[in-house]
């Protein structure tokens, strides 16, 4: 939990770095793939999930540990080999895995906030998942627990495997010769994340693309065929906190809904998308039938709107990463009241980029459980040790934070009533 913090204290400024690098070289090439507020989504859904992760907020089903304890056959003792299996082992299960959660109801939404922007770009690869809370797939790992491969090495290789899957959410590259035979390029990846009916559920690879064409899914980028990205019930918000549940919330409904007592039951472990016959036509659900006719989700905002976000992800920033530095001593229950508070900020400013109106609730919420920590403890998780004053600096800026999204919920639902006017 604290080395990961750590290894995540050097790796969040360098994503972030290279998003926005991405976002100068689009603009510097006029071909711009980075929309202002779909970043900041984007970005906010990566805190997130490093948050979760940090937090160890999931129950593994079979641990790796004991898999090798009780079911190695032979221990390799080159340590280097460890780690090659480590890694093919690693990738075999992504495979799987990311097949699986395309593939299956229940399982889609783990993966459902991955595939919610409807642009491509470095900065939606930080769309991870919070939601998932068991993780049963261990057992795909049964190849290197054979082969006694240490669970310390698979601990090391894991983190590396996932951020090596980083670099091909982009539209920037093209296709790059004798390497599309072997690895997952932007091109291969490009199609995973199409709505486009050619390449809908295809290039499930996250290392190696020959997985894809051993077992039947691989699907070439087409130069006729432009894709567009997405997911076909489009998530409608920048809230990434939402588009983690809305999947199964729509599960949940249907399973509520419908009168046929056996659809309540596979509803879960239908393929992806299912629904029972006598909810869809009740309770329809948007759907995109033309995938090249149809509105991407946007919200008009003025420059000042679009510069305070910009300083509430900064000043996120600056929590999560005082968060992640200092969570041993921080330590237990507070840490998990620190992670409540990002999931709280989270929530608050982009119910504001939605132009909800309930975002001043969560202002308050998040602004009144941060002051609070404070009066109570005269402090801010230890940061005056550091930084003297530093806790009425924070009690401070809450408060601004909450005056100021008042003033941006009169403001900005005025600009978008003469919006809605003039058209």
């Amino acid at each position: 939990m604290e080395q990961y913090g750590k290894i995540l204290l050097i790796a969040m400024p360098a994503f972030l770095l290279l998003v926005l690098l991405e976002k100068w070289y689009g603009w510097y090439k006029h071909n711009d793939t980075v929309r202002n507020m779909d970043m900041i989504s984007s970005l906010s859904s990566g805190i997130t999930n490093a948050t979760k992760d940090v937090l160890s907020l999931s129950i593994t089903i079979i641990g790796y540990s004991w898999l090798v304890e009780h079911v190695a056959i032979i221990h390799i003792k080159t340590s280097w080999l460890w780690y090659v299996i480590a890694f093919i082992a690693l990738d075999l299960t992504g495979y799987l895995v990311h097949r699986i959660d395309h593939e299956y109801n229940i399982f889609w939404n783990s993966h459902i906030i991955h595939h919610s922007s409807e642009e491509y770009n470095l900065a939606c690869a930080l769309r991870q998942s919070i939601s998932t809370f068991v993780r049963l797939f261990t057992i795909f790992l049964l190849p290197a627990a054979l082969l006694g491969v240490p669970a310390l090495v698979i601990g090391i290789v894991a983190p590396l495997h996932l951020f090596a899957q980083f670099w091909y959410h982009t539209r920037h590259i093209n296709k790059m010769g004798f390497l599309e035979k072997i690895i997952v390029t932007p091109s291969h990846h490009r199609v995973h994340h199409a709505i486009n009916k050619e390449y809908l559920d295809k290039n499930y690879g996250q290392i190696f693309i020959f997985w894809d064409k051993w077992f039947g899914t691989f699907q070439e980028e087409l130069p006729n065929v432009p894709a567009v990205y997405g997911i076909t019930r489009p998530a409608q918000t920048w809230n990434p906190i939402k588009i983690n549940f809305m999947h199964l919330i729509l599960l949940m409904k249907d399973a509520w809904h419908t009168n046929n007592w056996k659809d309540k039951f596979r509803i879960w472990f239908m393929p992806t998308g299912w629904r029972p016959s006598d909810v869809i036509d009740q309770y329809p659900v948007f759907k995109i039938e033309d995938v090249y006719h149809f509105e991407k989700y946007d919200t008009k905002n003025s420059m000042l709107f679009n510069v305070w976000i910009w300083i509430q992800l900064v000043v996120l920033f600056l929590f999560v990463s005082f968060f992640f530095g200092h969570i041993a001593e921080i330590g237990s229950p507070g840490m998990f009241i620190y992670g409540g508070f990002i999931f709280l900020f989270v929530y608050a400013y982009t119910e504001l980029m939605d132009k909800s109106s309930n975002a001043w609730i969560w202002e308050i919420l998040k602004s009144s459980t941060g002051i609070t920590m404070i009066f109570l403890t005269n402090d801010w998780f230890g940061i005056n040790k550091l930084f003297p004053q530093m806790s009425l600096i924070i009690a401070v800026y809450l408060f601004l934070s909450t005056m100021i999204c008042f003033y941006f919920q009169i403001t900005e639902a005025k600009q978008k009533q003469l919006l809605q006017s003039a058209y």
